[in-house]
């Protein structure tokens, strides 16, 4: 079993499920230029091969963070910047969204571990005065994620551009949706 055949099957399995969530093996496999069989020996089910999708797209969307947010002056400039590195990895990343893994331990320790770092930012945004500390961070880490999740499906549509929608859910999460900049009437 070759690397190269495995990062072949990786890489199908982001295209073919990224275009069409309820593709099967075979189009994945047919994407990657290889048998069934042979993906049968990389992965031995759908399961597998999502747990290794949901693996992969975990890292890449760390790294993406990572790099971009290595230089920001606070914890609310990085928790802006996060959301510019994610926007862009909708095509990796939302179909996986919608897919249960959370029975997969490994796929499993690694949201929680990304929800627990998320909530730690937004406590030191908040002491920062980043956000208001009245807010639960429960609710703040639930609207982060959502926006998120918002953003990925206006690029997916077409409604929007990567760097637009990011932009949108900062706005939306730091300011809301209206024009009233005092918050009431």
């Amino acid at each position: 079993m070759t690397h190269g055949t495995h990062s072949k099957i990786i890489e199908a399995g982001f295209a073919v499920f990224s275009a069409t969530p309820t593709a099967t093996l075979q189009d994945v496999a047919d994407a990657a230029g290889i048998g069934r069989a042979t993906l049968h020996r990389h992965f031995k089910g759908r399961d597998e091969l999502m747990a290794a999708l949901a693996i992969a797209a975990m890292k890449e969307l760390d790294a993406a963070i990572e790099a971009k947010t290595q230089d920001a002056d606070s914890h609310i400039e990085a928790l802006r910047l996060s959301l510019e590195a994610m926007i862009p990895l909708a095509d990796r990343q939302m179909f996986l969204a919608n897919e249960p893994l959370d029975h997969v331990p490994k796929v499993l320790a690694g949201y929680t571990q990304q929800l627990e770092e998320l909530a730690e930012a937004v406590e030191a945004a908040k002491a920062e005065g980043g956000f208001d500390a009245s807010v639960p961070t429960a609710w703040i880490v639930q609207a982060y994620e959502t926006l998120t999740y918002a953003a990925w499906t206006v690029v997916r549509d077409g409604d929007a551009t990567a760097q637009e929608a990011a932009a949108l859910a900062w706005r939306t999460l730091t300011s809301g949706l209206t024009t009233d900049t005092k918050g009431g009437k």
